[in-house]
C-alpha cells in the first residue's frame, strides 16, 4: 500500500517482482510449469479474473456512459485496435493482444489517478480496456482462420459468422438481457428486503460467474458478455450509488491484481528468451518491446484526438495513448491462440510461430508492466492539464 500510495507504482507492478522472487528464477517456491495441464490453468485463471473485473468496470462506469461517449468508444474500439494490431503485426508473427483492464487498473484509479488525472479520462480508459478484453476474439480468429482455412474466402466467412456474430453479437445480447434482468430483480428484492448486505454487495461477483458459465456452455465470448452485462446492470447508476460507500470492489480488485501478477511472475519463461532455435535472443525481444510500447497505441491515439471528444487536449491524448499496458488479457488471448494453433497443426511438426508465442508475449507484458506501472508519476494531469490547452501545429 505505501508503495502504491506513496511511491505510486502499480500494484501489478510490486506483484510482479513478488512473482518474479518466488519463481523458478530464484527460490522455486512457486512453479506452474510442474503442474499438469498449466496452460490450461493459466487460461481458466486469467479468463475468470477478467470476467469479474471487466463486470466491476462496467458497473463502475457513470449512468448512460456509452450513450453519452459513444464516439470516442467507437474510435478506441474500431480504428484504435486495428491500427495496434497491425503495427503489432508488422513487429511479431503473432498477435499481441489488447490493453489489459487489471492492468489499466493502476493508472485509473488510486489517490495519483483521483488527483492527477481527470475524471472523463479515467472513465475512457476504464470503459475501453473493459471492453477490448472481449473485442480481442475477431482480431485473433481472423488470423487463425486465414491459417487453418484452405481458402480466403471460406476463413473470412467463417470469421464472419462464427467470431462476428456468433461470439461477439450474440455476446453483447446476451450481456444487455442478463444485466438488465438482473438490475431488476435486484432492485425488486431489495425493495422487498429479500436480499441482505453481503449478498447485495456480493451480487455482481456471482452475476459474472453465472455468465461465465452461461455463455462459456454456448461458446460465446464470456469475457465481452461481462462487461455488457456490468454496463448494462448499472446502466442508471443506481447499483453503484448503492454500493459505493461499502469499497467491496476495491477490496476485491485488489486481491485479484495481487494474486494474478504474482502468478504471471511465475511463469515468465527466462530460460525461453535466449532460445536461439526458435530466433529468439535477449537483444531482439528488448528492441521489440521498445517498438511496441512506443508505436503500437500512442501515434494513432494523438492522430484520431479530435474525433474523440472525450479527450479534450493533445496532452490528455498523450496519457491516453501512452497508457496502454498489456497484461492479463494478453496472457489469456496468447493461451487461446496457442490451443488454437496447435489444432490447426495437430499431427505437424509444431511450428515456430506456435513455439514463440508464451515467450514474446509474456515478454511484451513483462516489459509492459515494468515500464508503465513506474511512468505514472510522469503524468501528472490534474490541474494543469484542465486550465492548459496544448496544440500541435
Amino acid at each position: 500500500m505505501f508503495l502504491k500510495e506513496r511511491l505510486f507504482l502499480s500494484e501489478a507492478f510490486v506483484a510482479l517482482v513478488i512473482g518474479i522472487l518466488s519463481g523458478p528464477l530464484v527460490t522455486n517456491a512457486i512453479n506452474p510449469y510442474t503442474w499438469q495441464d498449466h496452460d490450461e490453468i493459466t487460461k481458466q485463471l486469467t479468463r475468470c479474473i477478467i470476467a469479474i473485473q471487466v463486470m466491476a468496470v462496467g458497473i463502475e462506469l457513470p449512468k448512460h456512459y456509452f450513450k453519452k461517449e459513444w464516439l470516442t468508444m467507437l474510435m478506441f474500439l474500431l480504428p484504435v485496435m486495428i491500427f495496434m494490431w497491425l503495427i503489432s503485426g508488422m513487429f511479431i508473427w503473432a498477435l499481441i493482444p489488447p490493453i489489459s483492464y487489471v492492468l489499466a487498473n493502476s493508472v485509473v484509479k488510486g489517490r495519483f489517478a483521483e488527483k492527477h488525472v481527470p475524471a472523463h479520462i479515467r472513465n475512457a480508459l476504464s470503459a475501453e480496456s473493459g471492453a477490448n478484453d472481449g473485442m480481442g476474439f475477431p482480431f485473433l480468429f481472423l488470423a487463425i482462420f486465414l491459417i487453418g482455412e484452405d481458402t480466403v474466402g471460406v476463413a473470412v466467412g467463417k470469421w464472419i459468422y462464427v467470431t462476428c456474430l456468433f461470439q461477439i453479437v450474440l455476446s453483447c445480447v446476451i450481456g444487455v438481457v442478463v444485466g438488465y434482468l438482473a438490475r431488476k430483480i435486484l432492485q425488486w428484492s431489495e425493495k422487498h428486503h429479500l436480499i441482505d448486505k453481503p449478498s447485495f454487495l456480493s451480487f455482481a461477483i456471482a452475476l459474472a460467474l453465472f455468465l461465465m458459465s452461461m455463455t462459456g456452455f454456448s461458446g460465446s465470448d464470456d469475457v465481452l458478455a461481462c462487461f455488457v452485462a456490468g454496463n448494462a446492470f448499472s446502466w442508471d447508476a443506481w447499483f453503484r450509488k448503492e454500493t459505493e460507500e461499502a469499497h467491496f470492489q476495491e477490496v476485491i480488485d485488489m486481491m485479484l491484481n495481487l494474486a494474478i501478477f504474482v502468478y504471471i511472475g511465475a511463469i515468465i519463461p527466462w530460460s525461453e528468451f535466449t532460445n536461439a532455435s526458435i530466433g529468439l535472443a535477449p537483444w531482439r525481444l528488448v528492441v521489440l518491446a521498445i517498438m511496441i510500447l512506443l508505436f503500437r497505441r500512442l501515434p494513432i491515439v494523438l492522430l484520431l484526438k479530435p474525433a474523440m471528444p472525450s479527450i479534450k487536449t493533445y496532452r490528455e491524448a498523450a496519457f491516453s495513448g501512452w497508457f496502454g499496458p498489456m497484461g492479463v488479457g494478453a496472457v489469456f488471448l496468447s493461451k487461446i491462440a496457442k490451443e488454437e494453433l496447435e489444432h490447426v497443426y495437430a499431427g505437424q511438426p509444431l511450428p515456430v510461430s506456435i513455439q514463440v508465442i508464451n515467450p514474446v508475449v509474456l515478454f511484451i507484458v513483462l516489459s509492459s508492466v515494468l515500464v508503465h506501472g513506474t511512468t505514472i508519476p510522469l503524468f501528472k494531469l490534474g490541474k494543469r492539464i484542465r486550465s492548459r490547452t496544448l496544440s500541435i501545429t
